[in-house]
């Protein structure tokens, strides 16, 4: 297996002091962040999901995109994905990023999946999320470049099951899942090894960060409430020592990237300690 990183959690870094801090740290790949940063956020610290200095802005020019490719083949690093923020249906945007993606040799980018609330029926927004996945099965095709659905808490595919259960109407060699065990400890667990059995040739990236419960109070004070919050790796519900022996045990061997929001180490040493671990459980 190889190491990547996911820009989201690196806000404090700009893309090239990122690549030589990959690059120092053992990382081999690049998912870059595609969304802008707001002008009023700027003079605010850097943060995971406002002011992340490296982040692809969609609004910028194919020279202003091609930086990023430049800084890491400075480090003999690779591109592997464009990740942007996509609304389910937008097929404009969805394109625009297949087009950054195939400018800077990318691999996959994440496609848009519809929110789950409540307030929409899911047979609704699953139907909509099919038709739309249709368009982007076609513009993968077309541009070479894959379209993964996240597991990820609070959408219509939190879970490896209802993952697959989008992605299966498609070609795999055109969407494909991120596979993110994380996530699912807020919601969507399954059986690990099921799931990935499940996935089958539609697994095609994960994702590593942890997640534990806190006990609160409610509003109310009259009863408790567990939440859900981002920790260090070895910290929380997910055990990435058996989720590895379950990635080998389905011939996994592709990227495993890290998304750490637990913000225990600054950047540079999260990627550090990222590798360490990573070594140490897939010997």
């Amino acid at each position: 297996m190889k190491w990547s990183v996911f820009t989201v959690a690196t806000p404090d870094l700009n893309p090239e002091e990122l690549a030589a801090a990959a690059h120092e740290a053992g990382v081999e790949g690049i998912e870059w962040r595609f969304k802008e940063t707001p002008e009023d956020t700027l003079q605010e610290e850097p943060s995971f999901w406002r002011h992340n200095r490296c982040s692809i802005d969609p609004r910028g020019t194919e020279e202003e995109w091609l930086r990023f490719d430049k800084v890491a083949k400075e480090y003999n690093l690779r591109s592997i994905a464009v990740v942007p923020y996509l609304t389910c249906g937008d097929i404009e945007g969805t394109e625009r990023v297949m087009k950054a993606a195939k400018l800077l040799g990318a691999s996959f980018i994440r496609a848009g999946i519809p929110g789950y609330d409540g307030s929409e029926n899911y047979h609704d927004l699953y139907k909509q999320a099919v038709h739309y996945l249709e368009s982007v099965e076609r513009l993968a095709a077309d541009y070479g470049i894959k379209a993964l659905v996240e597991t990820h808490h609070k959408t219509i595919a939190p879970s490896a099951g209802l993952a697959h259960k989008l992605v299966s109407h498609f070609d795999s060699r055109h969407v494909g899942v991120l596979y993110d065990p994380g996530n699912m400890v807020h919601e969507g667990y399954e059986n690990f090894r099921m799931g990935l059995e499940l996935l089958g040739p539609y697994l095609a990236h994960v994702h590593v960060k942890n997640a534990g419960y806190r006990m609160t109070k409610s509003e109310n004070g009259h009863h408790t409430e567990w939440l859900g919050e981002w920790v260090p790796l070895s910290h929380g519900i997910v055990s990435w020592p058996q989720v590895i022996a379950d990635l080998k045990s389905v011939g996994y061997d592709g990227y495993l990237g890290i998304e750490d929001f637990s913000g225990t180490y600054p950047s540079k040493e999260m990627l550090k300690h990222f590798v360490q671990q990573m070594q140490e459980w897939t010997k």
